[in-house]
Order: structure tokens, then sequence, then C-alpha cells
């Protein structure tokens, strides 16, 4: 299986690179490695609890949200323009060396 490195920054700053398969959801990646991210619904796009942030640069990389994931974002913490669920963020090779940042969760 094809594997590409993440960059997640965790609550206190610090920065993990991640070993991540391609195909899987950022989310996933996230849980796995054992970083604090809720991930309460599992990857189905019905909650908030696995909000990041995404580094500018990534941003126009990223394919956009679906309306779905800007109605879970209205009830996220924090939001920014930046905001996304890593559950709607499918890893491919173009995202080598992505950089997220954990966002606050209640």
């Amino acid at each position: 299986m094809d594997t590409i490195t993440v960059k997640v920054t965790d609550f206190e700053g610090a920065q993990h690179a991640i070993e991540a398969p391609v195909g899987w959801r950022l989310m996933e990646v996230i849980r796995d490695s054992g970083l604090s991210i809720k991930a309460e619904c599992g990857g189905a796009c019905a909650c908030a609890t696995c909000h990041v942030y995404v580094a500018p640069d990534w941003l126009p990389r990223i394919i956009p949200p679906a309306p779905d994931e800007m109605l879970m974002l209205d009830d996220a913490m924090e939001v920014h323009e930046n905001s996304r669920l890593s559950c709607q963020i499918i890893l491919s090779p173009a995202l080598e060396g992505l950089e997220v940042t954990l966002a606050p969760n209640p």
C-alpha cells in the first residue's frame, strides 16, 4: 500500500510527522496515531469533533467542502476560513506533506 507523510500539530504546538496510507481519511490517520482527536461519529460527517485547521498553502490542493461538511462546521468551535473536518479529507499522493493543526474541542 502506498503511503504519504502528513504533519499534524497537536494542542501543545508539537508537530508530528505521521505515515498515512493513501485512500484513508485524515481523521483515521490522526486517531490511529494516538493524537487527541475525538472523531465521535467515526467519519460519517455527523459531528464536528475531528475539526482541523489546514495550513493555508494546502487549502487549494484539497477538494472543497461539501454542503453537509459546511453544516457540521457551523456547530464547531473557533471556525476559521481554513477549518475542515478531517473525516472529509481523503489522502492521496497529491497530499504528500499536508500540514494541519488540531482545532479545540469541547
